[in-house]
Parts: structure tokens; sequence; C-alpha cells
């Protein structure tokens, strides 16, 4: 999963807005710093969502990449997460809902896949066949 950067130049240093994602903004004194603080910024935005019905827009395919608009990659789990969340929301389901119908203890232990996750096998098989139209390619790529 990847979301776009605009990156801005203003006098010695960057800054960058994510396309996607309103309000994502980082910078740095220097362009390995700046794609350094891109991912980071990516990351916590989506890890941290602001209640667990939020769910942030997707990255668009359509944007096209230039010398000033990049691709920043989201680490895969928390790309799993977000795609776990996004699943739940849109099949109208509760965290509660959720962590019944797979099985789990209790409801903590759902919500920890819905921030960054390492899920078991076991565990991915039993989402997938929750959600059939989870995509583990889209996480990954």
């Amino acid at each position: 999963m990847r979301y776009h950067f605009k990156i801005h130049k203003e006098g010695n240093s960057f800054w960058a807005e994510c396309i996607e994602l309103p309000g994502c903004v980082t910078e740095g004194d220097s362009k390995e710093e700046l794609f350094k603080n891109m991912q980071d910024a990516l990351n916590t935005y989506l890890e941290e969502p602001e209640d667990s019905q939020y769910l942030a827009p997707p990255p668009k395919a359509s944007i096209s990449l230039s010398r000033t608009v990049v691709e920043v990659p989201v680490e895969p789990s928390i790309a799993l997460a977000f795609s776990i969340r996004q699943q739940r929301i849109k099949n109208g389901l509760t965290q509660k809902e959720v962590a019944k119908k797979l099985g789990m203890k209790g409801l903590y232990s759902y919500q920890r896949l819905e921030r960054k996750c390492n899920p078991t096998l076991d565990l991915i098989f039993r989402l997938v066949l929750l959600f059939p139209a989870l995509s583990l390619d889209k996480v990954l790529r």
C-alpha cells in the first residue's frame, strides 16, 4: 500500500503533504530526512485513527508520479491493520462483533489487530474467511 506525497522546497529545507490524507504533513532539512519523516507521518496517521469508526481514504491509483510527487509505502503491519478496519466498517460490524466471529477471547485482542498488527497465519485465514474482500496483495504492494 502506497500513498502519494507532494514535495515542496522552502529555502534550504523541504516539506511534504500527503495528497490523499488531509493533515498528513511533515518536513525535513534534507531530502533524506524528509523521506524518513514522510514514512513516519504516514504510518502514524494510519495507525492512530480518531476512533474505531474512522476510515482514512485509500490511496489513489490514478496519481502520476513526478519529481515533486512521490510514492511512500505504508509499513506492512499498519497496512494490514488499516485493511482489516476498512473491511469491518464496510461490513457494518463493531469491533466486538468481529472479535466474537473470529473466536477471540476478548475485545482488546481484536482491537490490537486494528492497530499495528502481526497476526498468526491461522488468524489471517479466519480474517479472509470473514472478509473475502480483504486483499493481502494490496497490503503488500
